[in-house]
């Protein structure tokens, strides 16, 4: 059905397909390449900085504890990213070959790895810091999150690389480093949705501020970025050979439980939301207010 939508647009407006020349490479100084894929991904996690320290700010986190969240952030991305491609798409040949899950310069990198790299880091470090529980500080990562998925499909362009089905919509591209033929920019499809989804998670924090239910930004989260996914991967090459004998790929596999984790996240946060305070030592609006009188002066006074 999406790609018969998109045909029939290419039918009402037919132009000549895009072609997509430019190298991988940004910049070489000696033996030294820098490459826009990784330009962009090593952006994401400056960006995501600077808005965190600033929502670290707003809701009177100290900002000595952005060092560690970021090295956590860092480690759980690479770390989920590298051994979900090596597990989920290419496990067969990873675990006779180990060493070579080490290698992570020669690429091989999942998103979805990365969701549970980044939750297992998260969690680690939110375990001894009572006033950033879990939920809180992965809620507000999710929309930082968003922004970097963004830059990396962005950075996969560049690549030349999840390369979409031959087409002949009007907006078709002809990557010159794969072949000739103009085929769907599936990496942009995926950067439009997530963009979108980032602007949609600001607009829900400035809304909500520090009352953000918890759960709710990360439901939103979920439910937009792989909802996009799956959808999207209609118009996308598999990436390995044993997808072609699945009813739908493995992304799209993958994606499916974490859209219905994200509606039970919102329909959870909505239903009965639960508040970490802005202020560490304030008291939860979830918790009753005594009228000031302690438990010891009560049994005095009896």
């Amino acid at each position: 059905m999406v790609l018969s939508f998109l045909s029939l647009l290419s039918l009402l407006f037919p132009v000549a397909a895009i072609t997509w020349d430019v190298k991988p490479e940004m910049l070489t100084i000696g033996s030294i390449t820098i490459r826009w894929y990784g330009l962009l991904f090593s952006s994401g996690f400056f960006l995501g900085y600077i808005l965190m320290s600033r929502m670290f700010v707003r809701e009177y986190r100290p900002l000595t504890d952005m060092e560690p969240l970021t090295f956590y952030m860092i480690g759980g991305t690479i770390i989920g990213m590298r051994l979900g491609h090596c597990l989920f798409y290419q496990p067969d040949y990873y675990l006779a070959n180990p060493l070579e899950i080490l290698q992570i310069w020669k690429g091989g990198y999942a998103s979805h790895g990365a969701v549970v790299g980044i939750s297992i880091a998260l969690w680690l470090y939110a375990r001894n810091r009572p006033a950033q529980p879990f939920l809180w500080i992965i809620d507000r990562i999710a929309i930082v999150t968003a922004l970097a998925a963004f830059l990396i499909r962005v950075g996969n362009f560049f690549n030349h690389e999840m390369i979409g089905h031959q087409t002949d919509v009007m907006w078709g591209v002809i990557f010159t480093q794969r072949d000739l033929l103009p085929r769907h920019p599936s990496q942009l499809y995926e950067a439009l949705c997530y963009i979108c989804t980032f602007i949609l998670m600001r607009v829900i924090y400035s809304r909500y501020d520090a009352k953000t239910p918890n759960g709710l930004l990360l439901g939103v989260f979920f439910i937009c970025i792989f909802s996009a996914r799956f959808v999207i991967e209609f118009t996308k090459e598999n990436q390995v050979a044993f997808e072609s004998a699945l009813p739908i790929n493995m992304g799209q596999i993958l994606s499916l439980p974490l859209v219905a984790l994200g509606g039970w996240l919102l329909w959870r946060a909505l239903k009965n939301p639960i508040i970490t305070p802005d202020k560490p030592n304030a008291i939860s609006p979830n918790k009753p207010r005594t009228n000031g009188t302690s438990s010891k002066n009560k049994k005095m006074n009896r």
